[in-house]
C-alpha cells in the first residue's frame, strides 16, 4: 500500500509534535516543517495537514489534500475560499478548558487580592494594610457557554462565585444561574463584576463586545478576553479603559498579534497583556486527537470534531 503524504507545520515545535505522532508502520509519509518555504515546497504533494496558523496562502497550492487536523481550537485561519470543499477540517478541543479556567480565576483573583498595590508597596518597602475583596459572591458572566466556557463556569461556581453567561440559543446551562441570547447582551454584562468573553471569531461573532456593550458594564467590572481579539471593537475598548468607564481588561488576544510595540494598549495602567497564552497548544495534548484521528481516517471512519465551516467552528 502506498503511504499517505502528510504535512506537518509547526513554526517553533515541529519536531516536537513529529515524536509523538502514531501511526501503523508504512501508512504514512510525514514531511516535517517549521517554515512558510519548507511548506510551500511540499503542500501540493500533502493529502493530510497537521498545522499550528498554517500559512493561508499556501492553501490554494493543496490540490490533493482532504483533511486538516488543527493543533488548537480555532480555525480561522483555515476557512478561506480557496480551500476546496471536499477538504475536512478538525480542530483539537478538551484540554483548552481546564488551562483557561486557571488563567481567568486566576486574574480574577489577582483584582480581588489586590496584588499588584501589594506588589507595589513591597517594591517601595512599604508596610501597607490593604484588605481584600472578596471573590466569593461576586457575578461572572461568561459570554461563550461551549466547553471552555462550561469549564470555567464549574470553577467560578467551586470559588463561590455567582456565574452567568451568553450564548447563541440562550438555552440553560447546569450551575449557570441565568444565560442570555446576544440581543440581550447588555442585561447580561450590566450585572457583572467580571465579564469573560470565550468565543471562537465568526462573521456573527466579529465586533460583537463595542461601544454600547462596553457602556452597559459597571464602572468597577473587569473585562477579560480569551476568545479572539477581533471579537472586541478594539478602540471602544481602549476609549473605556482611557476614560475609567470600566475598571479594566486582561487582555490574551488581540486584533493584531504579536501587538505592536506602539499599541496604545501597552501604555493603559488598567490594561494587562498576555500573549495569547490562555490557552496553551501543548504538543502532548494535541497529539491524542491527532492519532485517533488518524487511525479513524486511515480506516475510513468518521473523524471526531469536525468543524461545521458556516458556523465557523
Amino acid at each position: 500500500m502506498t503511504p499517505r503524504r502528510a504535512l506537518l507545520y509547526h513554526p517553533g515545535e515541529a519536531h516536537v509534535y513529529a515524536r509523538l505522532v502514531k501511526a501503523p508502520r508504512h501508512a504514512i509519509s510525514l514531511d516535517v516543517c517549521s517554515t512558510p518555504a519548507d511548506a510551500s515546497a511540499r503542500i501540493a504533494e500533502a493529502e493530510i495537514l497537521y498545522a499550528w496558523k498554517f500559512p493561508s496562502h499556501l492553501l490554494a497550492k493543496a490540490r490533493r489534500l482532504c483533511w486538516i487536523q488543527a493543533m488548537g481550537a480555532g480555525v480561522e485561519s483555515f476557512l478561506i475560499p480557496e480551500l476546496p470543499s471536499r477538504v475536512i477540517i478538525t480542530r483539537a478541543t478538551g484540554m483548552f478548558g481546564a488551562w483557561m479556567a486557571e488563567y481567568t480565576l486566576g486574574w480574577c483573583a489577582w483584582v480581588t487580592q489586590r496584588m499588584e498595590a501589594f506588589r507595589e508597596a513591597q517594591r517601595q518597602r512599604v508596610w501597607r494594610a490593604l484588605d481584600p475583596a472578596p471573590l466569593h459572591g461576586r457575578t461572572l458572566a461568561i459570554v461563550g457557554l461551549g466547553e471552555i466556557g462550561k469549564t470555567i463556569a464549574r470553577a467560578g461556581r467551586a470559588l463561590g462565585m455567582r456565574v452567568i453567561g451568553v450564548s447563541r440559543r440562550g438555552g440553560k446551562v447546569r450551575g449557570v444561574a441565568a444565560v442570555y441570547r446576544p440581543s440581550a447582551m447588555a442585561r447580561a454584562l450590566g450585572q457583572a463584576d467580571f465579564v469573560a468573553v470565550v468565543l471562537p471569531l465568526t462573521e456573527e461573532t466579529r465586533g460583537l463586545i463595542g461601544e454600547a456593550e462596553l457602556r452597559a458594564m459597571k464602572a468597577s467590572a473587569w473585562l477579560i478576553n480569551i476568545g479572539r481579539g477581533p471579537i472586541l471593537d478594539e478602540m471602544a475598548l481602549i476609549r473605556a479603559l482611557a476614560e475609567r468607564r470600566i475598571a479594566g481588561a486582561i487582555l490574551d488576544v488581540f486584533d493584531t498579534e504579536p501587538l505592536p510595540p506602539d499599541h496604545p494598549l501597552w501604555t493603559l495602567p488598567n490594561a494587562v497583556i498576555t500573549p495569547h497564552i490562555a490557552g496553551p497548544s501543548v504538543p502532548s495534548e494535541i497529539a491524542p486527537v491527532f492519532n485517533d484521528n488518524l487511525r479513524r481516517y486511515l480506516r475510513g471512519r468518521r473523524l471526531r470534531f469536525v468543524v461545521d465551516r458556516r458556523r465557523g467552528y
